[in-house]
């Protein structure tokens, strides 16, 4: 098993100070984050440590910024009404998923899509002449 590419301090660093319970808690999604990332970014082996450490961090953040009220049972909207005054709150993970945003994505892959080529065409032709030297044979004529 790989290590994580960050620790409990970096998310301390970015966040702010956990508790016990918490420490123990981000340390496990360090490890899930960092697996996350393996598993979903083919390329990941390019990017920077810094890139890596950065990105495990936030997504780590955005798990355990669950607010407490959600319990992580899935809360989506929560709407209070008093009298003519409302309030309505949604939250943005209230699951405490792990997951990478689309320029998190492109971080991880170098800005996101490359262009390539593939050359199809058999060993055996490329020794031969070009077309043009080809075609002027056929005709009779020198290159």
């Amino acid at each position: 098993m790989m290590g994580a590419f960050a620790d409990v301090t970096d998310v301390e660093a970015r966040w702010r100070p956990l508790t016990a319970g918490e420490k123990s808690r981000c340390k496990v999604l360090l490890e899930d984050a960092s697996s996350l990332i393996r598993d979903t970014i083919p390329t990941w082996e390019e990017a920077s440590a810094a890139t890596l450490k950065r990105i495990a961090c936030a997504v780590v953040v955005r798990a355990m910024n669950t607010p407490e009220q959600a319990g992580g049972g899935g809360v989506s909207s929560v709407q209070v009404t008093a009298g003519p005054y409302s309030q309505q709150v949604s939250y943005s993970n209230p699951g405490g998923d792990l997951y990478l945003t689309r320029a998190e994505r492109a971080a991880l892959t170098g800005g996101g899509r490359r262009a390539w080529s593939i050359d199809m065409t058999p060993a055996h032709v490329k020794d031969r002449p070009a077309w043009g030297a080809l075609l002027s044979s056929v005709n009779g004529q020198q290159p």
